[in-house]
């Protein structure tokens, strides 16, 4: 396929995923999702940014999260792995995202294509008739300015230019075999494109902020926090996370989990039991979130958290919410603002980076058992069919490492406020 016919088939992909209600997956409360994929998944970060998500904002799912990772995994690779190191978990809903080691950083072939959709199908086709759903994900981006760098770490050359299309290639593959097998597509390679694209062309962050990571193709928390976005929107959100409606000429109230204590004009006392997403770093870092929200829809699509303000006699209003004030004028705050999107170092802030610590602690250890424990049991079959001391032992052992992810997981939990959290908000006049 030449280049024009790549460029033609990426604008009928655009053209057919707008044109039709993307499929999503039902969440229910104590769904188990496995999230599954290469080197890019084992980096712990989308797969953490998920379990956040999932845990911090829907307190209420009691989601059990476990992350697959397997550094230079190909999907070949994990259905040989399947059975032994997914299966025992019993998932409801499996992420699955594969590709860019399938792409083997060349010109796209037939051969390639074949190579990723043959086990891709087959890892679909298996995981449906468990009854499991399964988000097909498509790869990731490589980066415009940082993938194929040359050795003096600045030039850059063409490779991006190369692989990208190959990428587009596998992205049209793997939203095939979901549609063929009517299941959930998540969309990472164009969300990552288009972030990626809109933050290099930003006057304060430019061609020197890396969206697919420093060395082109492993994102740092940003490009994964866009990663995130792309699962999360396959899965059955509204993005509604609550909300507070303080009047100064009534009731103060809210919704969604979010209680008011006490009110008095323009200050409200507020308890609350679940959490918006809370980003770190600064306004450009890679390593943080926040530098990437301005250009990826997680706040607006996943993450709003409401602030409206009626009968305010001001036309400017100042907003303070813990140790932070912003200023808005009266029709914004009548329409609503989204605190979670406004406001940085907010109260609730620190309770979900509780969550999020537990999260990644519990994540480091999935990787051990699964890597280093688990999946080595597939050698053992055979001797454990001739012994059953060596098979009483593989499933004791088994057996206990699940248990301490158990615990891992009773400590997730422990770690979301056990009663609601306090905090206040404050609208009065500018000055």
């Amino acid at each position: 396929m030449n280049y024009c016919s790549v460029i033609v088939a990426s604008i009928l992909f655009v053209s057919t995923a707008t044109a039709q209600a993307p499929r999503r997956a039902e969440l229910k409360k104590g769904v188990r999702v496995a999230i599954v994929g290469d080197s890019i998944t084992e980096q712990r970060l989308y797969s953490r940014f998920m379990a956040d998500y999932l845990t911090a904002c829907h307190p209420d799912l009691d989601a059990r999260i476990a992350q697959f990772g397997w550094s230079g995994e190909r999907a070949s690779g994990f259905l040989a792995r399947m059975d032994n190191d997914l299966m025992p978990f019993k998932p409801d809903v499996v992420t699955l995202c594969y590709g860019m080691n399938d792409g083997s950083y060349q010109p796209f072939t037939d051969s390639i294509g074949q190579g990723y959709e043959k086990p891709l199908v087959e890892i679909v086709a298996k995981l449906k008739a468990a009854g499991v759903q399964v988000i097909v994900g498509s790869p990731g981006a490589v980066d415009d300015h940082f993938f194929g760098r040359e050795g003096d770490g600045k030039t850059v050359t063409a490779r991006s230019k190369m692989y990208n299309p190959t990428l587009a290639k596998l992205r049209d593959i793997a939203k095939k075999t979901a549609d063929a097998a009517e299941m959930p597509f998540a969309n990472v390679y164009d969300a990552m494109i288009d972030a990626m694209r809109k933050a290099q062309a930003d006057d304060k962050l430019g061609k020197g902020y890396h969206v697919c990571g420093g060395d082109g193709f492993h994102p740092d928390a940003n490009g994964q926090l866009v990663m995130a976005f792309a699962f999360l929107r396959a899965m059955k959100f509204d993005g509604d996370l609550g909300g507070i409606a303080i009047d100064f000429q009534g009731a103060s109230t809210a919704t969604g989990g979010h209680k008011v204590m006490k009110s008095e004009g323009g200050k409200v006392v507020v308890e609350s039991s679940r959490l918006p997403f809370g980003f770190t770093g600064d306004a450009k870092q890679t390593f943080g979130t926040r530098s990437i929200s301005p250009f990826v829809p997680f706040n607006p699509e996943l993450n709003r958290y409401t602030l409206t303000v009626k009968n305010a006699q001001a036309a400017k209003l100042k907003v303070t919410w813990g140790a932070e004030s912003r200023t808005f004028a009266k029709d914004e705050l009548e329409k609503g603002i989204n605190l979670a999107a406004e406001f940085q170092n907010h109260p609730l802030l620190a309770p979900f980076l509780k969550v999020d610590a537990a999260i990644a602690n519990q994540q480091l250890f999935q990787t051990f058992m699964i890597k280093q424990v688990i999946t080595n049991h597939r050698f053992l079959a055979g001797l454990a069919k001739e012994d059953a001391e060596i098979a009483a032992a593989t499933t004791k052992i088994r057996e206990r490492l699940w248990a301490k992810d158990e615990a891992n997981h009773a400590a997730v939990r422990a770690a979301l406020p056990k009663m609601p959290v306090a905090h206040t908000i404050i609208v009065e006049k500018a000055e």
